[in-house]
């Protein structure tokens, strides 16, 4: 992502926590896997560039998640992280089917080299 410096926050939550990020922040109703808030974005976006924000996950949506795929958690784990850093980078599925498509190529990208080094 050419950030070698680059900076971020990891909370791991349960549903209910999620769900109320969820709620206060997107005005959207119940739990979710990945919540992102990007810190390069907005007003203040030059005070610590280093700095790219908070990514929170649910563990227990990432659970359910990765049991219903056939998955590892670890693994769900991982594609729930790379997706949160990608929206911290300005990637959004929700804008249109292009940029969806530009996100899930990258997404795939990103886990190929994680497999790579792990």
């Amino acid at each position: 992502m050419d950030c070698p410096d680059g900076e971020l926050s990891l909370l791991v939550v349960d549903d209910p926590q999620i769900a109320e990020l969820n709620k206060k922040y997107l005005n959207r109703h119940g739990p979710t896997n990945v919540l992102a808030f990007p810190m390069r974005q907005g007003e203040f976006a030059n005070l610590t560039p280093q700095l790219l924000g908070d990514v929170v996950i649910s563990v227990e949506t990432a659970a359910s998640e990765a049991k219903n795929s056939g998955i590892s958690m670890q693994e769900r784990f991982t594609q729930l992280i790379v997706h949160g850093v990608l929206h911290l980078f300005g990637y959004d599925h929700e804008e249109s089917k292009q940029q969806e498509r530009k996100m899930e190529e990258k997404s795939t990208e990103l886990m190929k080299l994680l497999e790579k080094t792990c």
